[in-house]
């Protein structure tokens, strides 16, 4: 038996934005020393979007305020593509926090954070799974709630919410019901003993069939649909 040990898996992809050289540098020797490839670096909002285009990371670190683009207008730049957008910022404003997520950012993290704390959200965010500084997500679903709760072209009443989704299979509807609850794919997973790659299968899937782009639009809509609080799609 070879004593060979397996090809390690490799990390993620990432692009880094900032436009300050010293956090810049440092950030990119963090994540390359963490097996995390770094592809390109950008130090504004037009570069930042032309290098991830040409580039199509898994993961975009991108400050908020750029020179040229503020970092929620480079989101909406790139909502075609794949690359999966974390914030970080020196600013946990919540006018700030709520303009990135809306935009289309996956998670949202302010610069105090540790070394290690990047590197991991960093890798949760090539993963699917929305990361943020403490606080900041429950504030991220608190006006989603708002959101869901306001006049739009949907149906209102308990009843008509709480329809069965004819699009999505049953499983998918409870994978949606826990998305709307804030709980991250992991531990959707660990919830319904199911690999985090399912879940994530389910969530695409489910993005497809209802022609929603991203985690914002999709948490919106289960929440109008009173998905958070309806335990009868439970399996």
């Amino acid at each position: 038996m070879s004593d060979t040990a397996p090809p390690a898996v490799p990390g993620p992809t990432v692009l880094v934005a900032d436009d300050h050289p010293l956090w810049l540098s440092a950030l990119e020797r963090d994540l390359t020393e963490h097996g995390i490839a770094v592809v390109a670096t950008a130090a504004d909002g037009p570069a930042t979007v032309r290098r991830a285009r040409a580039t199509r990371p898994d993961v975009l670190v991108l400050d908020l305020n750029l020179p040229g683009m503020r970092g929620d207008e480079v989101c909406r730049a790139l909502g075609d593509l794949p690359t999966r957008v974390l914030i970080l910022s020196a600013s946990g404003e919540q006018h700030d926090v709520l303009a990135a997520i809306k935009a289309g950012a996956t998670g949202y993290l302010v610069k105090s954070a540790s070394a290690g704390e990047i590197v991991d959200a960093v890798r949760a965010t090539a993963r699917g799974e929305a990361v943020f500084t403490p606080g900041l997500a429950g504030l991220v679903l608190g006006e989603f709630r708002r959101m869901a709760d306001a006049p739009q072209p949907q149906p209102t009443s308990a009843t008509e919410r709480r329809r069965p989704i004819p699009e999505l299979t049953e499983r998918e509807t409870e994978v949606l019901r826990l998305v709307a609850t804030g709980m991250s794919y992991k531990e959707i997973a660990a919830e319904l003993f199911l690999s985090h790659r399912t879940v994530q299968n389910h969530v695409q899937n489910t993005l497809g069939k209802l022609h929603l782009h991203n985690r914002v639009e999709l948490v919106r809509f289960a929440l109008a649909r009173g998905l958070e609080d309806d335990e009868a799609t439970a399996p």
